[in-house]
């Protein structure tokens, strides 16, 4: 287990459906909470004075529980009936009201250990940015949207009504806790991208930038479902029970690449490698940081072959979003790389890469 960590196995997302993202506009968001709500009830924000014990056992918990520029809130969600841990960095300045950059786990998520906080370099990478970057805590396995079906296993215990939450019931009260500005964005990785791209589409003009890091846009073509249902079969449910089956409207409605039109307006930051093994996944990189020789070939191995065939997959599905999104006039800063497995030293290195995108985005003339 040590060294699947330690090279930050890429099955931490064995999702091969992610997604890929979306198209910008620089200024504040045209569209308010209010409007996407559309009368919804909304959640309600706390504090708590200590975790449950649930949350305080997380990897994530635990490395930010005495670090100031982590506030640890909990939002109850009216539609499925629960709280659900939030995790909020803010930068080293902390005084004047910012944008609000939603970030979302990959496929195994916090609740697997496997989440941004836990490992990446998110805390350095936004300290001096003016940004406070929102971590939802759950949602393992879930895609992030709204499911037909509560599978009623596994990590799918619950009900899942993740779009509801995150667009309906979540923004308004969060950013008026935060006193944020109007501005905001919203990315993620592997799984999650495609949840980024499928929330800023089924909004538009809500998100003012857009993120998406080795994802597959498509989701109702037999491949690109197979993928899905590769990712929530792990966590307990089916591509049926959470859109509907094949050919249902439903699955139409949440194809990231047959609603690509939904991106315009939107700064879009979108990467992938090739499934080539690049210089940090072979068993050299790891030797020279002291990881024992066989456990590094060993981790190797799984990076270059399962990630490999992963990242490729999910570059085949990102070439098709920017052939879509090029025939709609819609543009997006692209990031390719001719090396790269389906793992975090990518997705690491993309928190960087993107901030460009984000930042052009969240700078006004205002």
């Amino acid at each position: 287990m040590k060294i699947l960590r330690s090279l930050a196995v890429p099955l931490a997302a064995l999702s091969l459906a992610a997604g890929a993202i979306a198209a910008p506009v620089a200024g504040a968001s045209e569209v308010s909470p209010a409007d996407v709500a559309q009368g919804a009830e909304l959640a309600t924000i706390t504090q708590p004075e200590s975790p449950n014990r649930q949350v305080a056992s997380r990897d994530w918990y635990q490395k930010t529980k005495d670090n100031d520029r982590v506030v640890h809130l909990q939002a109850y969600s009216p539609s499925m009936g629960r709280e659900i841990p939030i995790a909020v960095i803010t930068p080293e300045d902390n005084s004047t009201p910012r944008p609000t950059l939603y970030m979302l786990n990959g496929a195994g998520g916090a609740e697997q250990n496997m989440d941004w906080i836990s490992m990446s370099p998110i805390l350095d990478v936004y300290e001096d940015k003016n940004v406070n970057v929102v971590i939802p805590m759950e949602g393992a396995f879930s895609y992030y949207t709204d499911w037909r079906e509560t599978p009623g296993t596994g990590y799918l215990d619950n009900s899942q009504l993740w779009e509801t939450f995150l667009t309906k019931e979540l923004p308004g009260p969060l950013e008026e806790y935060l006193g944020a500005s109007h501005e905001r964005g919203i990315a993620g990785m592997s799984m999650s991208a495609t949840s980024a791209l499928l929330l800023a589409e089924h909004n538009p003009g809500f998100y003012d930038a857009v993120g998406s890091y080795s994802g597959c846009a498509a989701t109702s073509d037999p491949v690109s479902r197979l993928m899905a249902e590769l990712t929530v079969n792990r966590g307990g449910g089916t591509v049926d029970q959470m859109w509907g089956p094949m050919g249902d409207p439903n699955t139409y409605h949440n194809d990231a690449l047959i609603n690509a039109e939904g991106l315009r307006g939107s700064e879009v930051y979108v990467s992938n490698a090739s499934g080539l093994a690049g210089a940090t996944d072979l068993p050299g990189y790891y030797i020279e940081r002291g990881i024992d020789p066989s456990a590094a070939s060993s981790g190797a191995a799984t990076l270059i072959i399962e990630g490999g065939i992963i990242e490729a997959a999910t570059n085949t599905c990102t070439h098709n979003l920017k052939a879509k999104m090029d025939s709609l006039d819609i543009p997006a800063d692209w990031n390719f790389r001719p090396t790269g497995t389906h793992s975090w030293t990518y997705w690491n290195q993309d928190l960087w890469d993107s901030w460009p995108t984000f930042d052009r985005a969240f700078t006004t003339d205002e």
